[in-house]
């Protein structure tokens, strides 16, 4: 496929007619499939009886292209099952913001794109967040093996910037509100898997690990913090350095460099991008800076494509 820019995007969809030819290409480049039930060359297109479209059950005119399946009888377009199943938002709009999450390194807050398409703020922000629902890793994806880095970190507002009689200024570290975030990187592939955990204890860290790394086969770089010392037993190998004493890599050792360096593009993007996640929410940003990260040796193009394939069966209401 030929390079997608916001340029090049906008010459070749101008209208939600050419929109949708566009979505069929990428989703349906082998033909197109039924969401319903899966069957792939037994389908028809449904052709509109008025030229300027097809009109909708209260009158309105769309250009959306609906197909039907001669094996379940039942209609379907190329949004039928995925994050973009039931939108109002217009599939043009949509096209540009899979484009803008895909290139952008920092992501794009909702309130940007509801400046620069001019859409309402909460659809803005459901919007990223079924694209967040679509980048996150399903539970089928295999276990890491080989050589894994795991480092945890806080996200949150600094303590210090509370106001000076508040009792928990004086809390920080461990013991602060903000919330704790276990990130499992793969030296190999740069592959990223983070979690939003209850708290950073031996127990815990060892549950998350366990259910993300295959442990008797992969060699284990953390830091010194005890928490990792069970997990660490476990596992073919267990290196560590000591930062207290200066020591950020050594002979044996990868160190945490790669997840201090994937925390520092997190932290300064969530702070300057989006300045404030709630709690409730954090793992859908942390699945959309997982996904441009474990994919940050694709093109923008090969990003935008390979979400694509992501898109179906992946549903997220509202509420």
């Amino acid at each position: 496929m030929d390079k997608i820019t916001v340029t090049s995007l906008a010459n070749r969809i101008p209208d939600e007619d050419a929109a949708y030819r566009f979505m069929e290409s990428m989703r349906w480049a082998n033909g197109v499939v039924c969401p319903h039930c899966g069957s792939i060359a037994s389908h028809y297109f449904l052709t509109p009886k008025a030229p300027e479209g097809r009109k909708t059950r209260t009158g309105s005119v769309t250009q959306r292209r609906v197909w039907k399946c001669r094996d379940c009888r039942k209609q379907f377009s190329v949004t039928t099952g995925t994050v973009m199943h039931g939108t109002k938002a217009s599939l043009r709009i949509w096209l540009f913001v899979i484009l803008e999450m895909c290139a952008n390194k920092n992501g794009i807050a909702a309130r940007e794109i509801e400046r620069k398409y001019g859409v309402a703020s909460r659809t803005a922000w459901f919007m990223t967040h079924r694209l967040r629902a679509a980048m996150a890793r399903n539970g089928r994806q295999s276990l890491m093996v080989g050589t894994v880095v795991a480092d945890e970190t806080y996200i949150g507002g600094d303590p210090k910037n509370r106001h000076a009689n508040d009792p928990r200024k004086a809390v920080r570290g461990r013991g602060t509100e903000k919330v704790p975030v276990l990130s499992l990187i793969d030296a190999t592939t740069g592959e990223v898997r983070s979690r939003v955990v209850a708290d950073v204890s031996g127990k815990t860290l060892r549950k998350v690990i366990g259910e993300n790394v295959a442990m008797t086969d992969t060699t284990l770089h953390t830091d010194t913090y005890r928490g990792y010392a069970g997990a660490g037993r476990e596992m073919a190998g267990h290196f560590t350095v000591d930062h207290s004493a200066g020591q950020y890599v050594s002979k044996s050792s990868l160190g945490t460099n790669l997840a201090e360096n994937y925390f520092s593009q997190l932290k300064r993007s969530l702070d300057g991008t989006h300045h404030h996640v709630s709690r409730e929410h954090l793992h859908r940003y942390l699945a959309e800076f997982d996904y441009r990260h474990s994919t940050h040796e694709m093109s923008d193009t090969a990003r935008v494509n390979h979400l694509m394939g992501r898109i179906g069966n992946r549903r997220l209401t509202y509420r």
